[in-house]
């Protein structure tokens, strides 16, 4: 159904309304729930008469999924607040797997309030009257709130829906006589009697409570139809009935004070019922019988989840083998019982011998009994016989007058008929016979494809779909006949698929296609002309989405080579129901749009907005962008974007794996020393002196020769020092090194030639640099605008023709030697701070940001960082 939806429940009189229940179903649950208050009721409720209900509020209620649907909210409001019509408008149903039609329900309601019995003038005379009388003064006592005019702000926990939810119904009604017996034992102070009934009730709600398990039980059983053990919960709660109210002599406490008539209407609490005991009496509607016999109940609901007991708000019996008082008058047997959705409400009085007048409404075939047989058709009416004057002189005024019936069944009696008429008529019957006849019969289906009626829309397409299928080609009648059949019923029935029922519109739906796809009707090329018509702003949800979902059906069927279907026409509808309010539509619309693509390709992008970053803005146009990519065999953004993520963790990977080649070398070159040391310490022990006290060293082994010892040597600037020992080289590295430099924001010793791959891809504040387009340098992500528009950034030159410095920012010549001149030549690098304070033979200050705290021998690395290897 389409939300919201609405309810407006009357109550017999204006009353002040204090609290309002809800019992939810456990499974068909409204998302949310309004409350809606009036005084009066207009003589019928369109949209523009809302204003006339006041709001009080809204409640929302759970899904339920914590349950697994085996549970039902109840919701209690209060309020305070006076009116005698409620209106309940029901939001959006909570999805799950056991409402397969999103429909909403309420288990039970419950409003509790006073009648607005006594005029405001009475009120104040009795609260002036009392307060003179007993303070003699004119202020207010709180104390006497609730007393002056019979509304008392308090409510009896009898009258919530959960008591009942939890107590057998007529251990319910007892228990609330023996209530109404004890406030009045206590106004007439008759406290021992009191006393009595207290305890009284208290053992009957612990008695309520085991008889409605007990009738859980029963019913459950009687679900699973094992009689056997639903006959013996009956008898046991019979015994245990029996047993109870002999123990708690509950004869005699009900017959040792006279009865007092008050309504009984239904088996909750009544709306007038007050706790105060200053309520008047007049004030009351007559008294009413509310007993059945157990014959005439209403069938019970069967209870989804043993759990929780299913509330019988309307029909139950009080005990007639027991009465409770001997003044009761006779009780009145119901003539039936009322179904589910009709019972009475616990706010709403039956008013003395009104008549229960049965809900008018069409019934669907499975619904009620067909009553076509009975009786005759009501004559037509004089408007009918102009209108329909036409049918009346090829069918006569009897068939005719059955499908302007008032009875469904009439009415597809008629239809049945015409149907069997057309079967019916030989081939040599004269042209401007058949002609006559068909457009009679055109002239009934329209009528009837208008019909609320599910049985009566189906008969309407049955004959029609014989009109086109076999009455025009067996007896030969031109396309003039079978255009006819098409414009006076493909109106009507797109109309049909906006349908507030699922099923009709399912079944339009699918007519429609299959007349589309018909051989007389293909060739007209007119159903597709009606499904290209530009949606209407104020059509409805259903209508529009059907229509859109049609038009796709039928483009892949037929395609647009000589269909009625165009590119032009196609798409100038698409691209309108693109701005459609209701998504499902713009999502249809969007598929429609793709499908033809897939045929046309250059000509679809014409009727669509250029693919640049503006038009990728709007989410329908970017998801109709990237179906196209897919379509064309190209990536889409998130594929781009994924290879590129791809791409760039492969260069982080292959770096890494580079480093570590190359720390492996380092180490093998560390090796290679000490082995060579060792071999020439060695030789030199056992050389031998010549005779002039000399010695003769031998030769050096080809390894020594050609691997001099690396300890003293820095790999970056070739410098050999006797300081260069592990910590001396540390501490050159540190400081010294003309090759290298500490990073500013990580405070990492890198290669300058490496700098600019640094601060993109290792330091710690990476993401805060991006590269310059022109000069190819790191720059902070804020300042990369006034960069690119200053003087300083001048352009790059490709790797292979220059090297490019991140200090001066000058290009000079490529190649691993070129950095070597350019950072430790005497012309070369202006801006490196270690050359030109060892130039000036000064100390070299600190690079970067923050004091220098390293000590000597320490190499200055973060923790976890690497030792700087050489490039390439």
């Amino acid at each position: 159904c389409q939300f919201p939806q609405e309810i407006v429940v009357q109550m017999v009189e204006r009353c002040r309304i204090r609290k309002l229940q809800l019992l939810a179903h456990q499974y068909m649950i409204p998302s949310k729930v309004e409350f809606y208050v009036s005084h009066c009721l207009p003589e019928y409720l369109p949209p523009f008469q809302g204003e006339r209900f006041r709001r009080l509020g809204y409640v929302s209620l759970c899904d339920n999924e914590k349950t697994g649907c085996r549970a039902r909210e109840l919701k209690s409001v209060y309020v305070d607040t006076e009116g005698q019509f409620l209106k309940l408008v029901f939001h959006q149903n909570h999805a799950n797997k056991y409402n397969v039609y999103n429909q909403v329900a309420l288990v039970a309601m419950n409003i509790i309030g006073d009648p607005v019995g006594c005029s405001d003038e009475s009120n104040i005379a009795s609260r002036e009257k009392l307060i003179d009388h007993y303070l003699g003064q004119r202020t207010e006592d709180p104390a006497l709130e609730g007393t002056c005019s019979g509304k008392s702000d308090h409510i009896s926990p009898l009258d919530d829906l959960a008591f009942d939810m939890y107590q057998d119904p007529e251990v319910a009604q007892i228990i609330r006589k023996l209530d109404e017996r004890k406030r009045e034992a206590v106004q007439q102070e008759r406290y021992d009697y009191a006393k009595k009934l207290k305890q009284a009730i208290a053992d009957l709600q612990k008695v309520g409570e085991r008889l409605g398990r007990y009738e859980v039980e029963k019913r459950c059983a009687v679900e699973k139809e094992d009689y056997d053990l639903a006959k013996h919960k009956k008898r046991q709660m019979e015994q245990y009935r029996a047993q109870v109210y002999a123990q708690l002599e509950l004869h005699s406490l009900v017959d040792m004070e006279p009865d007092v008539p008050r309504p009984m209407d239904l088996p909750l609490q009544p709306l007038i019922h007050s706790s105060s005991s200053c309520h008047l009496p007049p004030a009351l509607p007559p008294p009413q019988d509310n007993s059945v016999t157990e014959n005439q109940r209403a069938e019970p609901v069967p209870l989804e989840q043993p759990s929780s007991h299913s509330l019988d708000v309307s029909l139950q019996r009080a005990p007639s083998d027991q009465p409770l008082s001997p003044s009761h008058p006779p009780h009145k047997a119901q003539p039936e019982a009322l179904p589910y959705d009709e019972r009475p409400l616990p706010a709403v009085h039956k008013q003395p011998g009104a008549a229960v007048e049965p809900e008018k409404r069409d019934l669907d075939a499975s619904e009620a009994p067909r009553a076509g047989a009975a009786g005759e058709p009501e004559p037509l009416t004089e408007k009918a016989l102009r209108e329909a004057s036409s049918a009346i002189e090829v069918l006569g005024e009897a068939l005719v007058a059955q499908a302007y019936s008032k009875t469904w069944s009439f009415r597809e009696d008629a239809l049945l008929t015409l149907h069997q008429q057309l079967v019916d008529t030989p081939v040599g019957t004269p042209k401007e016979d058949l002609k006559g006849l068909l457009r009679a019969a055109v002239f009934l289906i329209r009528r009837s494809i208008r019909d609320i009626v599910t049985p009566v829309f189906q008969a309407s397409l049955k004959v029609l779909k014989m009109l086109l299928t076999q009455y025009i080609p067996r007896h030969k009648l031109s396309k003039l006949e079978t255009t006819h059949c098409v414009e006076r019923t493909v109106p009507v029935l797109l109309a049909r698929t906006g349908d507030s029922s699922a099923r009709l519109r399912v079944m339009a739906s699918n007519f429609i296609q299959e007349m589309a796809l018909c051989k007389e009707v293909k060739s007209l090329q007119m159903v597709p002309s009606y499904l290209v018509q530009p949606l209407k702003a104020n059509a409805s949800a259903h209508l529009a989405l059907s229509q859109v979902a049609l038009l796709s059906r039928l483009l892949r069927d037929l395609g647009t080579d000589s269909t009625g279907f165009t590119v032009e026409n196609v798409m100038k509808f698409a691209v309108h129901a693109l701005q459609h309010r209701v998504l499902q539509v713009r999502e249809m619309a969007v598929c429609v749009i793709l499908d033809l693509y897939r045929q046309h390709r250059s000509v679809v992008l014409e009727y669509l907005p250029p693919d640049d970053s503006i038009s990728r803005k709007n989410i329908l146009f970017k998801t109709i962008f990237e179906g196209f990519a897919e379509i064309d065999g190209r990536p889409t953004d998130a594929e781009i974007r994924a290879q590129k993520r791809a791409a760039t963790e492969e260069a982080e990977k292959q770096k890494k794996e580079e480093i570590k080649a190359l720390q492996g070398q380092l180490a093998a070159l560390k090796e290679m020393q000490a082995g060579a040391q060792e071999k020439g310490s060695e030789a030199a022990k056992a050389k031998s002196p010549d005779p002039d006290g000399r010695s003769a060293a031998p030769r050096s082994p080809p390894e020594a020769a050609e691997n001099p010892g690396l300890d003293n040597l820095c790999i970056f600037c070739g410098e050999r020092s006797a300081a260069f020992t592990e910590e001396g080289l540390d501490l050159h590295y540190w400081k010294h090194c003309l090759m290298l430099t500490r990073c500013g924001y990580c405070r990492q010793v890198v290669e300058i030639a490496s700098l600019t791959d640094h601060l993109l891809t290792e330091c710690d504040k990476r993401d805060g640099f991006g590269r310059c387009c022109r000069c190819s340098e790191a720059v902070p992500e804020e300042e990369l605008p006034r960069h690119f528009a200053s003087k300083d950034c001048h352009p790059a030159k490709p790797e292979k023709l220059a090297n490019r410095c991140p200090l001066c920012h000058e290009n000079f010549a490529p190649g691993e030697e070129a950095w070597k001149v350019h950072l430790m030549g005497p012309v070369g690098c202006t801006m490196n701070l270690r050359r030109t304070c060892l130039l000036l033979k000064a100390p070299a200050p600190l690079q970067g940001k923050g004091p220098d705290t390293a000590k000597p021998g320490t190499s200055g690395l973060k923790a976890g960082s690497k030792i700087p290897t050489p490039r390439g």
